[in-house]
């Protein structure tokens, strides 16, 4: 497998050069455009890494699945999807249009910016510091990583160039979505995106995930298989922001990916892959990280159809 993936990236580090960086939020635009990284975990948790993969980066929308996950745990699945819907929008993930032309109001799916910033909203605690906590202990308890943090510039650049994403949040409010501080819960949304990750932090959290919610290094269960199961049918469907379908027939893989640059994949029953390089296509997508996903699905036969 590391031959393999030694490979890969070197066949796809080209494609770098076909994207950039995110610069709509300033941090990320200090970003290496040629990184390129991967890490894979089988479920007998052997792991195998190529590339840039000891490269830190912020998770930004790769939380969204995890998010969902404890939301869920928080709450039901029947609370959260009264307020969040189950189908692809087919916009662009920050889009703002479908909140005001279709009734009722409720975002179209989790994966998408105003129904991550519902379900941000639905994480309990007493406060916005308790709730950090259960946030960021439970991302931690997903990955194995006890030492994952807030990358705190990340989340202030977030926090002061956010305004699309304050936009929807309180369109959402004054439709009865939302309840509650709306600057509140956009703070914790920030600081969720700006967890610093690594691939093998993705790969650990997509193999538990592919494992139906049992920890694959120890034996025990972090969530129940449905909210696992519900998750990785989300990433199939919308994880890939308007060009999921397009990833669904290439690559087969439910996966979720994000502006860092970073994308988490869960092939159920056998792998977790996580993926970096920043090199964005205009639909907020890696461009050589898709390339090595397609590579990998084909070499190893991981499509799910």
């Amino acid at each position: 497998m590391k031959y393999i993936l030694d490979e890969i990236i070197e066949n796809n580090r080209k494609y770098t050069s076909e994207g950039n960086v995110a610069t709509y939020i300033p941090e990320l635009a200090k970003g290496n455009r040629d990184d390129l990284g991967v890490c894979v975990i089988d479920m007998e948790n052997n792991t195998y890494k190529s590339g840039d993969y000891d490269r830190k980066f912020t998770i930004q929308s790769v939380s969204k699945p995890i998010s969902l996950a404890l939301a869920i745990m928080d709450n039901g699945k029947e609370n959260v999807f009264s307020k969040v819907g189950m189908e692809p929008s087919g916009d662009p993930f920050n889009s703002i249009m479908k909140l005001e032309t279709v009734k009722p109001s409720i975002p179209y799916n989790p994966m998408i910016n105003a129904g991550a910033i519902v379900i941000t909203s639905m994480i309990k605690g007493k406060d916005n510091d308790e709730k950090l906590d259960r946030m960021l202990n439970f991302f931690r308890r997903l990955s194995c990583n006890p030492t994952l943090e807030v990358n705190k510039d990340v989340y202030m650049s977030e926090k002061i160039t956010g305004d699309r994403n304050r936009a929807i949040a309180y369109l959402l409010k004054s439709e009865g979505i939302i309840d509650g501080d709306i600057e509140g819960i956009l703070d914790l949304y920030f600081k969720q995106c700006a967890i610093e990750v690594t691939v093998e932090d993705l790969a650990r959290m997509g193999a538990n995930l592919a494992s139906y919610g049992i920890d694959i290094s120890n034996g025990e269960r972090i969530v129940s298989e449905d909210i696992a199961r519900t998750v990785k049918t989300f990433m199939v469907t919308c994880g890939m922001y308007d060009a999921s379908g397009e990833f669904a027939i290439n690559v087969g893989i439910p996966s979720k990916s994000g502006v860092g640059g970073g994308i988490m994949c869960s092939v159920p029953k056998k792998l977790g892959i996580g993926v970096f390089g920043p090199s964005l296509d205009k639909k907020g997508n890696s461009v050589a990280g898709i390339r090595v996903l397609k590579d990998i699905s084909r070499r190893a036969s991981l499509s799910i159809f």
